[in-house]
């Protein structure tokens, strides 16, 4: 799966310069970009999700760089991430969308198929060279709309000071796990932590289990889709994990860590940011 996360500066700017430096030559396709009296674009406007303090302020720092490279000024502004596509529909009935958005891939083909935006190679961009899954996701019919500035995947994050008073491994196998967890838990404190709530977020924290056992996403009337769904049913009934995690996101998996409710939870690299910046787990 493609997260649209966080990605490395120097690909970033690279990126993003680009999509820049098109717009300030060539103005916005449909003209919302601030020009000059020469009609060069001056500003432009880019709209995205990021909305925990820590990720607004370094993304809105590496847009401003990308303009500062082209002479152009990134007025930068955040939505929750469930308000972000209703928003944007919105935004695209009247006309008034900003000039960059960040956008799930899961959401990129539901905006472009009303036709509010723009074909990158219209920009100038040339989008050879990528892997097929990061075309793939940003693409509608045979246009490539949008490119993912890196690619990440989920992970078992734990806190190793607990892990290591409760004299508990990091688990590597689904039975590990279980012990590993159902021995973690104490009053206050659950030892796993997933987000299962029924949007895009849940799926993906699901589809590791999924995999290594075997199982495909196109078919989850098998054994191998149950037995990895039993997995967090058991974890769940056996209080090793919260009943709460069906209505959890992965922001609230990040809190319940920080805030040492849960020993260890299912999360990306997105969130490295905000917990470097909690004392409590340096």
């Amino acid at each position: 799966m493609i997260f649209p996360v966080r990605p490395p500066a120097r690909r970033l700017t690279a990126l993003l310069a680009t999509v820049a430096l098109a717009l300030a030559t060539g103005g916005c396709g449909d003209g919302t970009g601030n020009g000059s009296a020469t009609g060069k674009v001056t500003s432009i406007t880019a709209l995205d999700y990021y909305t925990d303090e820590v990720e607004h302020a370094q993304w809105s720092e590496r847009l401003s760089e990308c303009g500062r490279t082209v002479g152009v000024k990134v007025e930068h502004s955040s939505v929750p991430g469930p308000s972000l596509v209703p928003k944007v529909l919105q935004q695209a009935s009247s006309r008034t969308l900003p000039d960059l958005l960040m956008l799930d891939n899961a959401d990129l083909q539901q905006i472009a198929q009303t036709g509010a935006l723009t074909p990158l190679d219209q920009y100038g961009i040339d989008s050879s060279g990528f892997a097929e899954g990061i075309l793939s996701a940003g693409t509608y019919e045979g246009k490539v709309y949008g490119l993912a500035p890196t690619v990440s995947t989920v992970a078992l994050v734990y806190n190793k000071d607990m892990l290591a008073e409760a004299g508990v491994a990091v688990p590597r196998t689904w039975e590990q796990l279980r012990a590993a967890a159902a021995k973690l838990t104490r009053p206050g404190r659950y030892g796993m932590a997933v987000d299962a709530n029924a949007t895009f977020e849940g799926s993906w924290q699901f589809l590791p289990f999924l995999w290594s056992n075997g199982g495909d996403e196109r078919r989850l009337d098998t054994p191998q889709a149950a037995q990895a769904l039993q997995l967090w049913v058991d974890l769940v009934e056996s209080g090793s994990m919260s009943r709460s995690v069906l209505n959890w996101n992965q922001a609230d998996l990040h809190d319940q860590f920080v805030a040492g409710r849960t020993a260890m939870m299912i999360n990306g690299p997105w969130r490295i940011p905000a917990m470097n910046e909690a004392e409590n787990l340096r």
